[in-house]
């Protein structure tokens, strides 16, 4: 059996070995058939959206929009997706000038120059402002409400506009459910202050929060509550297949578009397995989500939710740009690969850090999982030591040995784009 799985921009190709396929079950999204969509598609999405007026519609008599992009690290077709929806608000008689792309990077560095331009077209990139969201930057956020007790501070470049649309892509999401709708707004385009709460540890850790789960979510719950209070006008939101096309598109109110984008992600994306793996064998979804082993992690969160108490995870990712930020790498650091001793320190709210959830998602596979193998060209096994996990050079000899001592496989080479669930 040859399977095929992304890893950076190119596919790595590995064998299993004839005697142990019978074991080996792969799981994926069910859109392999489907057609990649293209302009004609969103401009239907825009002027017939669900539940709300058409964009044209909306957009008349608008003074200025805020138009919240994902960044780099999503891959959300931009160069498709925008250029309608400019077109559609500037022949509706807003200026150019009155429009701001305000890319929702989180607690992500700003995209800049090429990545700017890989990420909208050389064309959006010279003629529109465009502004990389800044968590830290006081003097751009604006408190819209208090969450059990934290304050929710927004972009204020966003709350200032008179017309609000969100782009995104909805997919399985570890903590919202579903990726998209108003995960743009939140974490997207929220201060450093607010993420300490959206990430942290007590709501990372709240059996609700889960992939593919919404109803009962107290992650989107609490997204849903900053979407009526900042106000949302318009959302596009796409899913995308395994090469990243979009073949779908939802457009319109943003709880409704975005429910209506959930149920088609759920019919794709999730898939129920019989029984706990022994061995799972997954991707972090290739270029841009592996870019780095912090980015990576949501591979491994997906794959911990079908392998059994001590099993192996083994993760094939590119990780171009390393192990991720410095404050990720001192968090793992001081943890010593502990499980344990991550939670004694990090359950203290006031020991909170920036990218700490990126651990915190680690550690509990590592938790569930026996072990933890990675393959990667791109980093060695000094630099993934403190992990507690153990590089693999050879591929397909330790797959061989893997299959030898696991009754029951599952290989998912879309990784964290497919939402698998006992």
């Amino acid at each position: 059996m040859i399977i095929d799985i992304p890893c950076h921009r190119e596919q790595v190709t590995f064998e299993i070995p004839v005697q142990y396929e019978e074991r080996v079950k792969v799981l994926g999204t069910a859109n392999s058939a489907s057609s990649a969509i293209g302009v004609a598609e969103i401009k239907g999405a825009l002027s017939s959206p669900i539940e709300t007026a058409p964009l044209a519609e909306l957009a008349r008599g608008r003074m200025s929009v805020c138009i919240v992009i994902s960044d780099i690290t999503r891959p959300v077709p931009n160069k498709l997706l925008l250029p309608p929806i400019l077109d559609t608000l500037e022949t509706a008689g807003i200026s150019r000038e009155a429009i701001t792309l305000l890319i929702a990077t989180g607690m992500h560095r700003p995209n800049l120059g090429e990545e700017l331009v890989e990420l909208v077209g050389a064309d959006i990139a010279e003629n529109y402002r465009i502004i990389n969201h800044d968590c830290r930057a006081q003097e751009d956020l604006r408190e819209v409400m208090k969450i059990d007790g934290a304050a929710i501070e927004i972009n204020r470049h966003y709350l200032d506009a008179d017309l609000k649309i969100l782009t995104g892509l909805i997919e399985p999401h570890p903590f919202a459910g579903f990726s998209g709708g108003g995960k743009s707004i939140l974490p997207g385009i929220s201060s450093f202050e607010t993420m300490t709460f959206m990430h942290s540890f007590a709501l990372v850790d709240h059996p609700d929060v889960a992939t593919a789960k919404v109803e009962n979510n107290p992650f989107r719950h609490h997204v849903n509550s900053i979407c009526q209070t900042a106000g949302v006008d318009f959302i596009v939101n796409v899913i995308v297949d395994h090469s990243k096309q979009p073949i779908a598109v939802f457009a319109g109110d943003v709880q409704a578009a975005f429910a209506a984008g959930c149920e088609m992600a759920e019919r794709n994306a999730v898939v129920r397995v019989g029984e706990p793996g022994d061995l799972i064998i997954t991707s972090a979804g290739g270029y841009p989500l592996d870019a780095t082993f912090y980015q990576s992690t949501k591979g491994l969160i997906a794959a911990g939710e079908i392998v059994r108490p001590g099993g192996t995870l083994l993760l094939i990712s590119g990780c171009c740009e390393g192990l991720g930020s410095e404050s990720y790498c001192r968090i793992i650091n001081s943890a010593q690969g502990s499980p344990a001793q991550f939670r004694e320190i990090y359950s203290d709210p006031d020991n909170f850090v920036i990218d700490q959830w990126g651990a915190q998602a680690y550690f509990q596979a590592l938790e569930r999982a026996g072990r933890i193998l990675l393959y990667s060209p791109n980093l060695t096994q000094e630099q993934v030591a403190p992990f507690g996990i153990t590089l693999i050079h050879e591929l397909d000899q330790a797959i061989a040995e893997l299959c030898a001592a696991s009754c029951h496989i599952y290989v998912v080479p879309e990784g964290p784009y497919v939402a698998s669930v006992l």
